[in-house]
């Protein structure tokens, strides 16, 4: 497989490129709604993705900077967005729920690849704009095991992808120069431009076709 000359460690992108919500965040959004006695709203969906693109823009005027606490009002602005009327303990129930490995799935064609990766001998890790949360869901999912001792959270570095830092400290957790790592993902700036704007090889995974390039 020529995109894996001279690689010697292989970091994987979360959501959209290894796992996904199941069922969808949309459908999760009106169900706890409704056990709170608030009525969806019929664009719940579009609301949700709108306020998601408002929160990624003050994230990329502050230059990708983040943290744990940032990311929690990320969650809270998108949840007050999506849903009007929206509690603490509404937005606290959605937010522990997306924390629990039985919220998510893994996508079939990135656990084959991960498993093969694996059995080669290379450094395997997760580089996720995400927060805390995806620790629990690493360590609770069998197929991801092989990431979780090298997993890079934008929320625990300091910067979100597409910043070079958090390409830095991607670096930093598997020990390899950056011409030595592939970057794996489904998003083409934070992935495909973020890490080959740090030196790394990367790999867009938008469709399942797109996998063969490691599958043969």
């Amino acid at each position: 497989m020529r995109i894996l000359e001279g690689i010697r460690a292989v970091v994987f992108d979360a959501v959209g490129t290894v796992m996904l919500p199941n069922p969808g965040a949309s459908h999760v959004y009106a169900e706890v709604a409704t056990t709170h006695g608030i009525a969806a709203p019929d664009d719940l969906g579009r609301r949700l993705w709108a306020q998601f693109r408002i929160e990624d823009q003050l994230d990329r005027d502050n230059h990708w900077r983040t943290s744990e606490a940032r990311e929690r009002k990320r969650w809270r602005n998108i949840v007050n967005a999506a849903i009007p009327g929206s509690t603490d303990e509404l937005f606290e129930e959605l937010f522990q729920h997306f924390s629990k490995p039985s919220a998510w799935r893994v996508i079939d064609e990135a656990a084959a690849a991960i498993a093969r990766l694996g059995l080669q001998g290379l450094l395997l890790g997760m580089g996720s704009n995400y927060d805390a949360r995806l620790r629990s869901v690493v360590n609770g999912t069998p197929e991801l095991q092989p990431l979780a001792e090298h997993l890079v959270i934008s929320s625990e570095v300091g910067f979100r992808k597409p910043a070079g830092g958090f390409f830095a400290a991607v670096c930093a957790e598997v020990g390899c120069a950056t011409s030595e790592i592939l970057f794996v993902g489904d998003d083409v700036e934070n992935d495909l431009e973020g890490a080959t704007a740090a030196g790394m090889r990367a790999l867009l995974v938008d469709s399942p076709e797109a996998w063969k390039v490691i599958h043969g």
